[in-house]
């Protein structure tokens, strides 16, 4: 049987995407990565690989097994993890693609994603701490004055501090604007935060000198709601005028949760100003921008959260093949008498794998794709083209979030089932994926919050255009697919009628919805799924069109035939969901809300 630390990077299929969907090339030749081209990509993808096989993965079992814990503030993690951390910080990976000035190698924010990807799939728990950091230093990047960059950002950067975001509270939950955290300023131009704040993951550990949280809070006499919310830095340690480490702050790790899973990240309950004096903090940009703030943390976490559904399919398809090969039980057809199988010959068990298989294949070409639109937003020269892909990535983001997550527990527990009893035992390691899996549809904005903003604020979006944009490309492939031939007819018939069918979804809540939001916000998590589905298959065809070319020119790789059974497979299996979702969405929201409250729970006596 396989150990559970077994993990090997899917490299070829990685570079298949990068180059296929995401446009490796074409985003080395953005305005300002002069100094990157697809060859050096390359080579430091083989190293990374091979990082995150031999010192990550090997982290995976020892944090679910060891956990974390907290003692008058100190937060205890795993040796395993510190050591990984030294090596990662050695080895300089926390700056690869971080800007120049501050210490960065300039890589593309399309390689970080490949990098999160890799992480996340060896040792999820381990790799929340720099998750979050990417998230803290686009922030303070982009909002902080120079002094505060020239501060925190050169060790932030080189992963010698890491970083948080600071957001809940226990009465506040996903209602960022019922926040009661204070910041009184103070004549020195700093603030001083008094609050408390929940579930704030990696708020406390030994692993780096320093942590650099970013805290909302209210000044005096803000206005209500999240209008009135500003953002603060406010790190563990103050930091002198010479950069170097000063006296530690007030702010205090009061608990650690006991979770579900990820036991080695510290999810922590933050205390600021318990003291009496009040936590040192510096307003990052303008009073009252805290929200904006938040956001290029939030989106950026969004995305980062959403590879994480992809990286807990990969970790449990990997798993669940493996076993799938050495696990003997029945007789296939057609083997011969007397024999024991081995369960992958068995129908329903390939059924359950190529459901993984193309999964994960969906979930990272959409993936790759948002993330290197997101460097065309930032980077292209020409204003108009940088607008469409801001307006792309504003649709690709609660979709890639969502949707990848959603899959993420689904792959997670067929990767169960394909283990059959033995998944139901911790010492096999599926049912540790399938724990680890369940928080990603809540981080970061619910998956119900995501597919709100897809239908409130991403469907309306220049009078509809930017999804009709999105969805008429989509059409435009039809022309490759009918003279790709037979292989590609049902690919052709599939993606046509569930982009028929989201079409129509597309039109009903524009009308419907905008007369009566409670409509499309009854019918935003179908859709959503919808959306994800059809993306899915669009992509999985591009990339099987792609497949053929390379073999046409004369790759002999066959992996290459595998992507045309996966994108056919997902258009004769998974594209019908696509109709099958759309009287969710129809439906409005007449019968969710006709029953009264007290009707979902049997009446006190």
């Amino acid at each position: 049987m396989r150990y559970v630390s077994d993990y090997r990077a899917p490299l070829a299929d990685i570079r298949l995407v990068l180059h296929e969907i995401a446009d490796l090339e074409g985003i080395c030749g953005l305005p300002g990565f002069e100094h990157v081209d697809p060859d050096t990509i390359d080579g430091v993808l083989d190293e990374f690989g091979r990082f995150a096989e031999e010192v990550i993965a090997p982290t995976h079992r020892i944090g679910d097994a060891e956990g974390c814990s907290v003692s008058d503030g100190v937060v205890t993690l795993p040796q395993a993890f510190h050591d990984a951390y030294d090596q990662y910080l050695a080895a300089g990976w926390g700056a690869v693609t971080q800007d120049p000035d501050y210490g960065g190698g300039g890589f593309p924010a399309l390689f970080q994603t490949v990098m999160t990807e890799l992480l996340g799939t060896a040792c999820r728990s381990w790799t929340l701490g720099p998750l979050l950091t990417v998230g803290a230093i686009d922030a303070v990047h982009k909002f902080g004055d120079e002094r505060l960059k020239e501060t925190f950002l050169p060790r932030m950067v080189s992963g010698e501090w890491t970083g948080t975001m600071n957001l809940t509270e226990p009465q506040a939950g996903s209602d960022v604007g019922a926040l009661t955290t204070r910041a009184e300023p103070c004549d020195d131009g700093t603030h001083r935060i008094f609050g408390t704040k929940i579930f704030i993951t990696f708020g406390e550990h030994e692993l780096t000198d320093n942590i650099v949280h970013l805290v909302l809070a209210r000044t005096p006499d803000s206005p209500p709601g999240t209008r009135g919310i500003s953002c603060f830095i406010v790190p563990k340690f103050l930091v002198n005028d010479d950069g170097s480490i000063g006296e530690r702050n007030d702010l205090t790790c009061v608990s650690v949760e006991h979770k579900l899973g990820l036991h080695a990240s510290p999810t922590c309950v933050m205390s600021y100003g318990d003291a009496g004096e009040g936590a040192v903090g510096y307003l990052i940009g303008e009073e009252h921008q805290g929200m904006r703030i938040m956001f290029t943390m939030m989106n950026n976490a969004r995305l980062g959260v959403g590879v994480e559904g992809l990286a807990v399919s990969e970790r449990a398809l990997q798993l669940a093949a493996g076993f799938a090969q050495e696990r003997r039980q029945g007789r296939a057809v057609g083997a011969a008498k007397g024999e024991s199988s081995p369960i992958v010959e068995h129908p329903d068990v390939r059924r359950m794998l190529l459901t993984m298989r193309a999964s994960v294949d969906a979930m990272r070409c959409l993936l790759y794709l948002n993330a290197a639109t997101l460097d065309v937003a930032a980077r292209h020269a020409d204003p108009d083209v940088r607008q469409a892909a801001t307006d792309r990535v504003e649709l690709y983001t609660p979709i890639s979030k969502a949707w990848s997550t959603d899959l993420g527990v689904e792959m997670a527990s067929i990767g169960i089932q394909v283990h059959g009893g033995y998944g139901y035992i911790e010492e096999t390691g599926a049912a540790q994926i399938l724990r680890d899996s369940r928080i990603s549809p809540i981080y970061e904005g619910t998956n119900g919050i995501q597919a709100m903003d897809l239908v409130g604020r991403k469907l309306p979006m220049g009078g509809g255009a930017v999804v009709k944009g999105l969805l008429d490309e989509i059409g435009s492939l039809d022309g490759d697919l009918a003279t790709a031939g037979d292989d590609f007819g049902s690919i052709r018939g599939g993606l046509a009628d569930g982009l028929d069918a989201l079409n129509e979804a597309t039109g009903w809540l524009m009308e419907n919805g905008l007369a009566d939001p409670r409509h499309a916000l009854a019918g935003a998590t179908p859709y959503l799924r919808m959306f994800g589905d059809l993306l899915g298959g669009w992509l999985l065809a591009r990339l099987a069109l792609a497949a053929v070319a390379r073999t046409d020119a004369g790759d002999d790789d066959p992996a290459l035939a595998d992507k045309v059974v996966i994108a056919r497979f997902w258009a004769e299996q998974h594209l019908p969901l696509v109709r099958g979702r759309l009287g969710s969405v129809t439906a409005g929201f007449d019968d969710l809300m006709a029953l009264g409250a007290d009707r979902f729970s049997v009446p006190l006596m």
